[in-house]
């Protein structure tokens, strides 16, 4: 069925809406119910409308998602434990969005590319963690995860100037760029304290991130069978 996607499509809009609506109203309870259902909702709708996982692209994008569902619930219950292995989950996912990605874009890339790229990632990175007050034992890790989060942005960026299907790339950076700003409430969040608005955000950003991510690994798979 050409268009089986539409069922779990409007599911995830539904289950993303309430969501969103109890974030807005402070309502934690219903929020944490919802929450785990997003990601393997978008599995489904990316499985369905590519019509199967025989592409490597695919499979790829749906352990990304599967990876980011872990984390999300991992990241409901308070504590660094549980926050420590979210992140855990999340910084593997954009290692397989990397890796699917950027394993098309960087191809061919010059050392002198590869180094003013690392620099420019090095600076974002550090000016993120300065302006958001990160510090401490959270220093470290959150350091790795920023690079990883700029290392997703160049491997969409990089295919916006590089390959052909700018449209796709362009998709793909804008979900990279959403899913670091995302990222970048919750370290707000952790050093600044909670407010229902970052909390709203958060998920608005999240998961336009994620459905961007998946529409673009769609497009790709599917220009590759053109």
């Amino acid at each position: 069925m050409k268009k089986s996607w539409i069922i779990p499509a409007v599911a995830l809009l539904v289950a993303a809406l309430v969501n969103f609506v109890a974030r807005w109203f402070g309502n934690a309870a219903v929020a944490a119910i919802v929450k785990p259902a997003l990601l393997p909702l978008i599995a489904l709708t990316t499985v369905a409308a590519a019509g199967g996982m025989e592409s490597r692209t695919i499979r790829l994008l749906v352990i990304a998602q599967l990876l980011g569902a872990a984390g999300d619930i991992l990241l409901i219950p308070d504590g660094f434990p549980t926050f420590a292995c979210g992140l855990v989950c999340f910084l593997v996912g954009h290692i397989f969005y990397c890796i699917n990605f950027g394993g098309r874009s960087w191809k061919g890339l010059k050392p002198a590319q590869w180094v003013l790229a690392v620099v420019v990632m090095v600076a974002a990175t550090a000016g993120l963690l300065m302006a958001i007050g990160v510090e401490g034992t959270f220093l470290v890790p959150f350091a790795v995860y920023g690079m990883m989060l700029m290392l997703l942005i160049w491997s969409a960026l990089a295919g916006v100037l590089r390959e052909k299907e700018k449209a796709t790339w362009i998709i793909l950076t804008v979900g990279a760029v959403l899913f670091a700003l995302s990222d970048s409430l919750i370290a707000v969040q952790t050093f600044h304290g909670a407010k229902v608005i970052l909390e709203f955000l958060v998920m608005v950003t999240y998961v336009a991130a994620q459905c961007l991510l998946a529409w673009g690994g769609v497009r790709l798979f599917k220009a590759d069978k053109k």
